[in-house]
């Protein structure tokens, strides 16, 4: 597999982070508050599934491991598409083995509307370059993608599920994606380690998971309460 939007994001962030991820990912410490921020948006991704009713969700793991089965999930997700199931959850699809998985994939009365769930109050410019790079690899599989939403987290727990339509800033990143992408694949497959100077990315738009690595055991600096 090339590259996901995950890796592509972290790649963009930081080259070298995207060739750590690849060659050396034992190294990486991810900081309990991140874990649990993280694991807060993996339930609050479940709970989404469900927003529009009854759905079928393409996850599949590899035996005895929590890590997603690929292959089988791209195999399901033909399967319901020539099914015409209505709402389809964790969506895989692959262009060039550059992958995706759609939190939310809704069928129209043309094509599709898709749904990137965040556990979030706002919608981030990250957010929308994460649903840029879902569009991109949608359109090359020649998936016919009419509009695209960032879920948030509204103000209302009964109804906590909140769709911004972000169509038109998210299908505004194919180009720059695929400015990007084919050298990303190159630069994680390069043998030698990659070198950065550090700055800004190091922090920015999030926290590296090898700050400690590359800044030889400091630790990142941390906001007061």
């Amino acid at each position: 597999m090339a590259l996901t939007k995950t890796s592509f994001m972290r790649g963009m962030q930081c080259p070298k982070m995207l060739w750590l991820d690849k060659h050396k990912p034992s190294l990486k410490v991810i900081p309990p508050e991140i874990q649990a921020r993280l694991d807060a948006g993996n339930d609050f991704g479940d709970l989404a599934m469900g927003m529009f009713g009854p759905y079928e969700e393409m996850t599949v793991y590899r035996p005895g491991t929590t890590i997603p089965d690929k292959k089988a999930m791209l195999a399901n997700t033909q399967n319901a598409m020539e099914r015409g199931v209505g709402v389809i959850c964790e969506a895989a699809f692959s262009n060039y083995n550059n992958y995706c998985a759609v939190d939310i994939l809704r069928k129209t009365e043309t094509g599709y509307d898709f749904y990137e769930v965040k556990n979030s109050p706002a919608v981030s410019e990250q957010f929308i370059k994460d649903a840029g790079f879902q569009y991109y690899i949608l359109t090359r599989c020649k998936v016919k993608i009419g509009k695209v939403f960032i879920v948030i987290h509204g103000p209302d727990e009964e109804k906590p599920f909140v769709p911004v339509d972000v169509t038109a800033q998210a299908k505004g990143y194919y180009n720059w994606i695929n400015d990007h992408i084919w050298d990303l694949n190159r630069r994680q497959k390069e043998p030698d380690e990659i070198v950065i100077e550090l700055g800004e990315q190091c922090l920015n738009p999030y926290e590296c998971w090898y700050y400690g690595y590359c800044h030889g055991g400091e630790l990142p600096p941390r906001k007061e309460d």
